[in-house]
C-alpha cells in the first residue's frame, strides 16, 4: 500500500503539464581582449557565490548520490530526508525516481511551504564529475574549466546550458521560504561570459 505522501506525489506527477517557460536570457559575450585576467577573477568570485550556494550545490554532490539539505530554510546541514539516494543514474531510477515528488508542473508547488520543489524539467542530480558541495573556489573553477569534467563545454556552451536547462532557472525563483541563488540568472550568465573571455582564470588555493 502506498504511503499518503508517495500517493500525493504520484498524483501530482500524473496531472503535470510537460513543460513551462523559463526566463529569457541573452548571451552577448564581451569582445575578445576586452576582459582582463583580474576582471575575469572578479567575475569568477561572483560565479563561485552561485555555484557554492545551496540552490546549486545541494544537488551537485559526489559519488554518495545523496542530495543535501542546506541553507537558511533547512536548519542544520544534512543529507536529503527520507533516505533519498539518486543512484548511479542520478535520477533515482534504481530506487525512487526524483520526479516522483519533484514532479513536472507549470504552476503551483514551489510556493507551498512543505511541498517538494517543482520545475519544468525532470529533477536530477548533476553528474558526479561536477561535485561542488563543500568544494573551494579553486576546485570548482578547475572542474568548470576542464572539458573532461564539464560535459565537453566551452564557456559559451556553459552559458547556453544555463539559458536552456530550465532546472537551473529554478535556482533564482525557488518559491516558498527557500533562499534564491545570488544575483540574477542574466547577471550569472554575463559573469560566465566575462570569465570565459578573460581565459577562464582560476584562483589559487
Amino acid at each position: 500500500m502506498k504511503s499518503p505522501i508517495i500517493a500525493m506525489c504520484l498524483a501530482a506527477l500524473l496531472t503535470a503539464p510537460a513543460f513551462a517557460e523559463g526566463e529569457v536570457v541573452e548571451i552577448n559575450p564581451p569582445a575578445e581582449g576586452t576582459v582582463t585576467v583580474e576582471e575575469g577573477l572578479q567575475a569568477w568570485a561572483r560565479i563561485y557565490e552561485v555555484t557554492s550556494h545551496p540552490r546549486c550545490s545541494n544537488c551537485h554532490v559526489g559519488a554518495s548520490n545523496r542530495p543535501m539539505w542546506s541553507g537558511p530554510s533547512y536548519g542544520k546541514t544534512r543529507p536529503h530526508g527520507m533516505n533519498i539516494n539518486a543512484g548511479d543514474s542520478r535520477i533515482g531510477a534504481e530506487f525512487v525516481p526524483c520526479a516522483t515528488c519533484h514532479a513536472l508542473r507549470e504552476t503551483g508547488g514551489n510556493d507551498m511551504p512543505h511541498a517538494a520543489p517543482q520545475v519544468a524539467m525532470d529533477w536530477q542530480l548533476a553528474p558526479v564529475e561536477a561535485e561542488w558541495f563543500g568544494k573551494s573556489a579553486a576546485e570548482i573553477c578547475a572542474q568548470l574549466s576542464d572539458t573532461e569534467r564539464n560535459g565537453g563545454r566551452s564557456f559559451l556552451e556553459i552559458a547556453d546550458h544555463l539559458d536552456h536547462d530550465l532546472i537551473l532557472h529554478w535556482a533564482w525563483s525557488p518559491g516558498g521560504d527557500r533562499e534564491p541563488a545570488p544575483y540574477s540568472l542574466q547577471e550569472h550568465v554575463n559573469d560566465v561570459l566575462s570569465w570565459g573571455v578573460a581565459g577562464m582564470p582560476c584562483p589559487s588555493e
